[in-house]
């Protein structure tokens, strides 16, 4: 990498607000974007025994439900006042257990809907604010899921609203740019501290052989595709999904086909 290509990728000066960032995947970002130099922001509903961190830097923290607008656009403000800008946002914050679509509650929908499609919306809406009055801008990045493009059972309303953030995406990358450029992270099966929860007591290796490249994302994989997206290497960049899943998932006939049996 050029001298050129390093500066691109520096963020001394800059300031990162990163959603669901005291843990997991958001973590894993934040410490990122505090190794190139960035003021980094994370939020949560509470607060965290530790703060994500790097060479003895520490992100700052502010408690925020971000499926209350006003709390959305609360955290965004913060941000801007601690640090005098907000030049990327990374909506992180999302997820879902499992659930059956067809006994479960409207409730759960709602929650489920809010969390991963409006809490995003509602905490762009606040940055566009900020950034596009700034001199150089921002960038919003927002964190999706195979499950958009793939949906598996039990998870109807999780990729539903995924879906739905990958139409957000492409709909304010069109509103917004030149000032604010908007681009999405289909992100696949991800090794974090309860993988073995979501893919078995293996920790997802198994899992992990449906894989084209071999092996589960680790959160560092994500977490530079956001650098690049937030960085001016990537400054004609606008409305992408950028896919970060490995290569995606073998098909189970293709599996079917040369292993005959019990998957």
């Amino acid at each position: 990498m050029d001298d050129d290509q390093l500066h691109a990728m520096d963020f001394t000066g800059r300031t990162v607000l990163v959603t669901g960032g005291t843990r997991g995947l958001g973590a894993a970002i934040a410490r990122a974007f505090l190794a190139s130099g960035a003021d980094v922001m994370v939020c949560g509903r509470s607060t965290p025994a530790a703060l994500p961190s790097t060479g003895g830097r520490e992100a700052a923290f502010r408690a925020a439900d971000l499926r209350d607008p006003e709390a959305a656009a609360d955290v965004v403000a913060a941000t801007a006042e601690r640090f005098g800008r907000l030049d990327v946002l990374v909506n992180n914050a999302g997820g879902s257990p499992d659930a059956d679509a067809a006994t479960v509650s409207p409730r759960f929908v709602e929650k489920v809907v809010a969390l991963n499609l409006l809490a995003p919306f509602y905490t762009a809406q606040a940055a566009n604010l900020v950034m596009r009055e700034q001199p150089g801008g921002g960038s919003v990045i927002n964190i999706g899921s195979v499950s958009a493009h793939a949906p598996q059972p039990g998870t109807a309303a999780y990729s539903a609203a995924k879906a739905g953030l990958l139409g957000l995406t492409r709909a304010l990358a069109l509103e917004w740019a030149p000032r604010v450029r908007v681009n999405h992270i289909t992100a696949g099966l991800i090794r974090t501290e309860n993988a073995a929860a979501l893919y078995g007591e293996d920790d997802g290796d198994l899992v992990a052989g449906v894989v084209p490249m071999g092996r589960l994302a680790e959160p560092d994989d994500v977490a530079r595709a956001c650098i690049w997206l937030a960085c001016d290497l990537s400054g004609y960049v606008n409305g992408a999904d950028l896919a970060v899943h490995g290569g995606g998932e073998i098909p189970a006939r293709y599996t079917v086909a040369r292993h005959p049996g019990p998957l």
